[in-house]
């Protein structure tokens, strides 16, 4: 099983340096592309180099304020419908090629809806090569004799690169021919006929300055980004016919630079433009495309093809790649050709076009969005978070957009009338795009070495040879590295044999003098030839040195003025940065000004409403209160009234009995008077009341000094029962005839629960203010009950009502119709039933508490 590997924490950050003050906007430019019939009507136009008009087609009318809407949109530079492969490369791809050969990043791709001429830009046509082949032959044509030879640079599987020495570059070379299929196509094979147009180019552009003293390898990959996974297509996958495997998608990662790569991706070393366009053409047949209503051959999928260059500088001698990682440079160069953004009811899609189309969609709105939260934090200074990760294509390029080079975009667009709403669209995201700046990366640190060393080294190998042939030694073939002594050997007269046989041979020794003193001789010439050399080589030594020196001072003043120039900028620099510092600070003085009086603001705004609350509260409250007291004046006013009509009735009332008396006393007298003195005295008036009926007088005439009535206890229905009489202690006495009184009752100033054990029934004696001012008298009877607590418990049952009015001279004096006036003095009377009876009872059925009897104390009504 294997072991969880713990995450190792982040090391610091090893990003190329990019300078922050410095920033380019992305290029956006536009290229419209012809038309499929001439019959067809187009909606796009052609303004200047700079700019396009876009209106609504004759079946689409916009109106805007009753006028026909046309918009314009400006670009970097925009190509019409008879620009040339070549002409576009020049102006968009050229300089990418550049800085990638002088070590920096950049990314081109192409955007679209659906047919607009994409993949025809990126890849082209049989004789007219696209963008991708051309900065393919650039790349080629400029570093073509400076490449270093296979596996000598070895990228890793970190996105990074080692660079080997010559041996283990021979053992992998030799490893890799020994292989049945070679990985990578050979330059000596033909070229295949089906691209052969595609890089045949003529023009054979180069870039001017490059760095002879390095060595450059070019490594491509080719990746695809279908629904939202990422493939490689240059994996090679064994073919199983019964049971094939579907390609796997890969995984992207950070490396220790914070910079995003496809892990596990097939990265090809290759030697030259037919080389490199194979690899492409290889990967191309795998991608996956469909057809359409709107184009036979539509892409399905993202495709991205990556140039990685590795250059290192040679060692000091121009022989060798220096061999330090450090002094490694590796450049990218990103070519995307991006699947056109599609509406389905248009394309007609179903199944897996809907879904592949749904993907496409929505990758492409969130590289959209990435560019307004871009957008918007550059402009408004906000610190959004970028949503690179929502689709892989953002996030596998979110490095360039954060400073790691630069970025281009070719908006190609379709005039046809039925593109009119999807062009729409385009235009407003390569609008917004434009506004969008990305932080400038700076130039390479120089190596330190000494320029032009490669050369150098080959203009004394050629000297070397020179000089060799000039003295006849061999310089090439077998014997090309013979010793200096082998050909100094070479150069001398053979020796004679030196075998003596007799005693008396005087030719050997002679023939051996002979020579020795022969190669004496040439030895001494050779001697003073070498001090002639060395000593021309002393001077051309000193030459060569004096001329180091003079060009050294050169250089050195050289430098000293660009130190100069570069102190001056520098100064002013810290002037410009004090200044923006000034200006900030005033800037953020400001702010918190403002941001202090918006406070004041808003606290006054506050104190404003809250008072304005106040004063309508306070005026609600004021009528409230006015209403109130009307009320209060309205009641007290008519309960005054009703007081005073009720003691002028009453002070009436006593002044009629008053008159009453003296008029009975009148009466007798006047009987007394006329009545015969052999009969009793009696009272006429009664009598006469006797025989008819009694007609009301206009005023009732109690007699006032008649005996005291007795006070009549009213006797409870339950009178035989138990009571407990709750009286409390604020009730009031009344005068009323009618007095609630129950016999055998318990009275108590509070409930208790001892009194209601003794008892079966209960009632409450409950006074309160009626509304003309009189005391109104509830009795409030119940029925006692025991709990299953062991408590008591009261159910209300009935409640009677005593109420006491005054009289308020509703009393009329009756006559008869034709009343005689001999008589009225005689025979007319006071009624006196209302005043001695001025309680009557009503019993009326119905309680809220259960049925009873409520006594209402009404006056009687009087009889018309």
């Amino acid at each position: 099983m294997k072991a969880a590997r713990a995450k190792t924490p982040r090391r610091p950050a090893l990003k190329k340096p990019s300078n922050p003050s410095l920033k380019d906007p992305v290029g956006v430019y536009c290229r419209v592309r012809p038309l499929s019939r001439p019959d067809q009507e187009c909606c796009i136009e052609v303004i200047n180099e700079t700019t396009v008009q876009i209106h609504p087609p004759d079946g689409y009318r916009i109106f805007r304020n009753g006028e026909y809407r046309e918009t314009q949109y400006s670009f970097k530079e925009v190509f019409g419908t008879l620009v040339v492969q070549k002409k576009l490369f020049d102006v968009v791809a050229k300089p990418l090629v550049e800085d990638l050969i002088r070590g920096k990043n950049g990314l081109l791709f192409t955007y679209g809806v659906t047919g607009s001429g994409k993949t025809h830009t990126m890849t082209g046509s049989p004789g007219d090569g696209g963008l991708l082949p051309r900065c393919l032959d650039m790349i080629f044509n400029s570093i073509g004799p400076f490449q270093a030879k296979r596996f000598v640079f070895k990228l890793d599987d970190k996105n990074g690169v080692d660079v080997q020495c010559e041996v283990d570059a021979l053992l992998e070379r030799q490893k890799r021919d020994a292989m049945p299929v070679p990985k990578t196509p050979s330059g000596k094979r033909q070229i295949d006929p089906e691209f052969a147009d595609m890089i045949n180019m003529q023009d054979h552009c180069k870039v001017e300055e490059v760095d002879e003293d390095n060595v450059y390898s070019v490594f491509v990959s080719y990746i695809e980004i279908y629904n939202n996974y990422i493939y490689d297509l240059l994996e090679e996958t064994p073919f199983d016919a019964i049971k094939p495997k579907p390609p796997q998608s890969k995984i992207l990662r950070e490396d220790q630079n914070h910079n995003m790569y496809v892990t596990g991706c097939t990265e090809v070393e290759v030697k030259s433009t037919e080389e490199a366009f194979e690899v492409f053409w290889r990967g191309q047949k795998k991608r996956r495309i469909a057809n359409t209503q709107l184009n036979r051959e539509s892409s399905r999928s993202h495709s991205v093809f990556i140039i990685k260059l590795a250059q290192a500088p040679l060692d000091a001698d121009g022989d060798n790649v220096l061999q330090e990682k450090e002094q490694i440079t590796l450049s990218q160069l990103s070519l995307v050709d991006l699947a056109g953004s599609e509406r389905t009811n248009r394309t007609k899609a179903e199944g897996n076009r809907l879904r592949e189309a749904g993907n496409i969609n929505q990758s492409l709105m969130t590289l959209r969005t990435c560019i307004e939260v871009l957008r918007e934090n550059q402009m408004y200074g906000t610190n959004k978070m970028v949503p690179y990760r929502d689709s892989k294509l953002t996030h596998l390029f979110k490095n360039y957009f954060d400073g790691e080079g630069k970025v281009r975009m070719i908006v190609c667009v379709n005039p046809k009338a039925e593109d009119y709403e999807e062009s729409l669209q385009v235009m407003r995201f390569a609008e917004m795009t434009q506004e969008v700046e990305v932080a400038r990366p700076v130039d390479r640190p120089l190596c330190g070495l000494t320029p032009g060393r490669r050369f150098r080294n080959q203009a004394f190998r050629e000297e070397l040879s020179r000089k060799l042939e000039m003295r006849g030694g061999p310089i090439n073939g077998e014997r090309e590295e013979q010793s200096v002594s082998e050909m100094f050997l070479q150069n001398f007269p053979p020796l004679p044999s030196c075998e003596l046989l007799d005693v008396n041979d005087d030719q050997t020794l002679p023939k051996l003098i002979e020579v020795l003193e022969k190669r004496h001789k040439l030895r001494q010439m050779l001697s003073e030839e070498f001090a002639k050399n060395v000593l021309a080589f002393k001077t051309m030594l000193q030459e060569f040195d004096s001329s180091v020196v003079s060009k050294e001072n050169y250089i050195q003043g050289k430098l000293s003025e660009k130190e100069k120039t570069i102190t001056g900028q520098k100064m002013e620099l810290e002037r410009l940065e004090k200044k923006i510092k000034t200006l900030e600070y005033k800037i953020e003085i400001l702010e918190k000004t403002a941001t202090i009086y918006e406070e004041d603001k808003r606290n006054l705004q506050q104190e404003l409403e809250s008072k304005s609350q106040k004063l309508q509260r306070q005026a609600s409250d004021k009528r409230r209160l006015e209403a109130r007291l009307q009320g209060m004046v309205a009641e007290t006013t008519m309960k005054w009234e009703k007081e005073c009509e009720r003691r002028v009735a009453a002070k009436q009332l006593e002044m009629q009995n008053k008159l009453w008396v003296k008029d009975e006393k009148l009466k007798q007298l006047k009987a007394i008077v006329t009545e015969p003195k052999n009969e009793k005295p009696e009272r006429p008036s009664r009598e006469r009341d006797r025989e008819k009926p009694v007609q009301r007088s206009v005023s009732p005439s109690p007699v006032p000094n008649a005996p005291p009535v007795r006070l009549r206890h009213r006797r409870s229905r339950s009178a035989g029962e138990r009571w407990v009489d709750h009286k409390p202690p604020s009730n009031l006495p009344t005068e009323t005839v009618m007095q609630p009184h129950v016999p055998h009752a318990i009275t108590v100033a509070a409930a208790s629960e001892k009194a209601l054990a003794k008892c079966d029934k209960y009632m409450l004696t409950h006074q309160e203010l009626a509304s003309d001012g009189e005391i109104e008298t509830k009795l409030i009877k119940g029925d006692v009950f025991k709990t299953r607590g062991g408590g008591q418990a009261v159910q209300f049952t009935e409640i009677e009502t005593l109420k006491q009015e005054s009289p308020t001279g509703r009393k009329r004096r009756s006559s008869p119709s034709n009343p005689d006036p001999a008589e009225d003095a005689a025979e007319s009377e006071w009624t006196d039933v209302e005043t001695r009876c001025s309680v009557a009872v009503e019993m009326r059925a119905g309680s809220a508490l259960g049925p009873g009897y409520q006594h209402h104390a009404q006056p009687k009504r009087r009889k018309p």
